[in-house]
């Protein structure tokens, strides 16, 4: 899997209404760590986006509930394989792309060499989740 810079959507709902009409229901959503925040309309929070890089802190936000985490990422060859890991816990979950800023969270052994220098650093928006793990 080799990640590249997804343009940005300018509305979050449109994000949302694409995985919903794709048939993939969203479970949760990966979000820069503590930018789950009051957006002005009670009980509505604002995800932010993150940048792909070892070490960048991510949360897993679902149900009202914030599972912190971080990135992973490796380097197999070309290949950059971005995982992230619940604050506290060994397993760690792949990124897969599931579409226009959505995954699949999927566990599975990490494969390659961690990625330096803050390669390959591309930011990403919020990603909506269509397969979440039991947290």
């Amino acid at each position: 899997m080799a990640l590249k810079t997804i343009a940005p959507l300018a509305l979050w709902t449109v994000t949302q209404l694409a995985i919903a009409a794709s048939g993939d229901a969203s479970c949760g959503v990966l979000s820069g760590a503590g930018a789950a925040a009051a957006s002005g309309v009670s009980g509505v929070s604002a995800a932010s986006g993150f940048a792909l890089r070892d070490g960048e802190p991510v949360d897993f936000i679902a149900g009202g509930k914030t599972v912190r985490g971080t990135l992973h990422v490796l380097k197999d060859g070309g290949v950059y394989r971005a995982y992230w890991q619940p604050q506290g816990r060994p397993e760690r979950y792949v990124l897969a792309n599931a579409g226009t800023d959505a995954v699949r969270l999927i566990a599975t052994p990490a494969q390659g060499s961690p990625a330096t220098d803050g390669m390959p650093g591309t930011t990403l928006n919020p990603q909506q989740v269509v397969s979440c793990p039991a947290l």
